[in-house]
């Protein structure tokens, strides 16, 4: 109950009032996945170190893969009632300790976004999300299934939202030991963007808490991202650097980065170019 009265605070605060007044223009698009529009991302992630604490069990907490390089692409279906934004992320990860490396699980989801749920300074999605099954040296081989929502809004200089997924293992449950489900934990992505002026912002970054059904514990890493929007005639480069970590990880049962960068590029282009 408590997790569902956080989200849809999250939810309220997103749809402020003081939105609704105003359209996005060309800055605010090129930070807006959700926005009809194309975008192709190019990121490159490095997670150099990891906590290693002892965990309530007596483990030493397990490190996380090394880096990875990502692939984002979306694609907009502009139709008369609705749009729909299929997104494919594809990210190919490395593990220095062992050597590894290969394709991880590719996520697909698609926001189903009604014209009545776009208010032109913001918009509200909802749709299915399928994963790919992905190299079992650093990912699981399996598929997935489950939907996504995104909520966000632009007021002033502030651009802000949340992303919610959720999915399920493709396998039978009766083959988990008895304490575990097929639910992948909730991922919970609140952002929050702040144009400083002349394309340079400052925000939070790729922030994707997650709550474990299982333990019922959460993961909660929190950055700072600076970047840059510069504004082209035919669309819009979107640049930035990252900083990582976590803030809440002492319950959580996984991995839990201490250092973390990223470095990104992302072109932006109207529908129909």
């Amino acid at each position: 109950m408590k997790l569902l009265v956080w989200v849809a605070a999250l939810a309220l605060l997103v749809c402020t009032p003081a939105g609704f007044a105003e359209d996005q223009d060309a800055e605010t698009k090129a930070l807006d996945s959700t926005a009809t529009q194309w975008s192709f991302q190019f990121a490159y992630q490095s997670m150099p170190d990891y906590h290693d604490d002892t965990l309530d069990n007596g483990e030493v907490r397990p490190a996380g893969l090394d880096n990875y390089v990502q692939l984002r692409i979306v694609a907009p279906i502009p139709l008369e009632s609705l749009t729909i934004l299929p997104r494919l992320t594809l990210r190919h990860y490395e593990n220095a300790n062992t050597g590894d490396s290969g394709i991880g699980n590719t996520e697909l989801f698609a926001l189903i976004i009604p014209k009545s749920w776009d208010w032109g300074s913001g918009r509200f999605g909802l749709g299915p999300l399928v994963t790919l099954p992905g190299n079992d040296k650093v990912a699981k081989d399996e598929w997935g299934y489950g939907f996504a929502g995104a909520l966000v809004n632009s007021s002033g200089k502030w651009f802000y939202g949340v992303l919610l997924t959720q999915s399920w293992q493709s396998i039978d449950p009766a083959t988990l030991p008895a304490s575990n489900t097929n639910r992948n934990p909730l991922g919970i992505a609140p952002f929050l963007n702040y144009r400083i002026g002349k394309g340079w912002y400052i925000g939070n970054g790729d922030m994707v808490a997650l709550y474990d059904w299982d333990s019922r514990e959460f993961y909660v890493p929190i950055g700072v991202r600076f970047g840059k929007v510069f504004v082209g005639e035919k669309g819009s480069w979107n640049l930035y650097g990252e900083y990582q970590t976590s803030a809440v990880y002492d319950s959580w049962p996984g991995a839990a980065v201490k250092n973390s960068f990223r470095i990104n590029a992302t072109y932006s282009m109207p529908v129909g170019f």
